[in-house]
């Protein structure tokens, strides 16, 4: 641990801000064994923000343990996938924690907010495609980014997007999130100046094969600056999106 970090510890402790507990917590060993999970507690200090809980496959009493230890050393907790059982369990642990059940997440701040840095706006091509840009949306907002959310404007009636030009042009960032021919993003990109995250999703009739036929577009996207994540992954394209739009807010 660098002495910045150490000294802002030892003045948490002195405030009384910070208890012992949580303080061995940070400066101990980053990666705690919790016997069903590693938690990397230095993943915050590498990476800008701390360690992200992926709930699908995890019981409901492991994912309060890795929440308790993320906030018991003063960092705040974001979880996807969350399902309705996970949702119902950590919503009796930990009630002041905000759950969107359309996203599947769950947000716990420990910190204080500080002001949105950067501009991430988020596009859907329909409204199926709704969970997967929320999942983006609340990883956007938890990193710190503001965001601006436009559904229903794919291709089958271009006159609904380009009615929201003017919002999303001034992007730093801009997610689509699409199916079906999964053809809006190439279609955005050739409309700004700014970085196009691609998220493909599953929604579709056969011959989408559950996202790949829109993947498949997507990566040969003629506008150049289209990139393209993994289907339905909302989570990697609004944390990504937040880098970016963070970075750009620097300048």
């Amino acid at each position: 641990m660098d002495a910045g970090r150490l000294r802002d510890v030892l003045d948490h402790v002195r405030q009384g801000t910070l208890g012992i507990e949580e303080a061995l917590a940070k400066l101990g060993d980053p990666a705690v064994d919790l016997g069903y999970a590693h938690v990397d507690l230095d993943r915050e200090r590498r990476c800008g923000y701390p360690e992200v809980i992926f709930c699908q496959g995890k019981t409901s009493e492991w994912i309060e343990g890795v929440v308790h230890r993320l906030i018991g050393a003063g960092q705040d907790c974001l979880a996807t996938r969350v399902g309705d059982d996970h949702a119902l369990h950590l919503a009796q642990v930990f009630p002041q924690a905000r759950q969107d059940r359309l996203a599947r997440t769950f947000y716990l701040p420990v910190n204080p907010p500080q002001p949105p840095r950067g501009r991430v706006v988020i596009l859907t091509a329909g409204t199926t495609d709704l969970p997967v840009a929320k999942e983006a949306v609340v990883t956007a907002e938890a990193l710190g980014s503001a965001t601006h959310l436009i559904v229903d404007v794919g291709v089958a009636g271009l006159h609904r997007l380009l009615r929201h030009a003017q919002e999303f042009q001034g992007a730093d960032a801009i997610i689509v999130v699409a199916g079906m021919d999964g053809a809006l993003p190439s279609v955005v990109g050739g409309l700004v100046d700014c970085p196009v995250i691609a998220v493909p999703t599953s929604v579709g009739y056969g011959a989408a094969f559950q996202g790949v036929a829109p993947l498949l577009t997507m990566l040969n996207a003629c506008s150049a600056n289209v990139v393209v994540v993994n289907i339905d992954s909302g989570f990697k394209a609004g944390y990504v999106a937040a880098l970016i739009a963070k970075r750009a807010a620097r300048v």
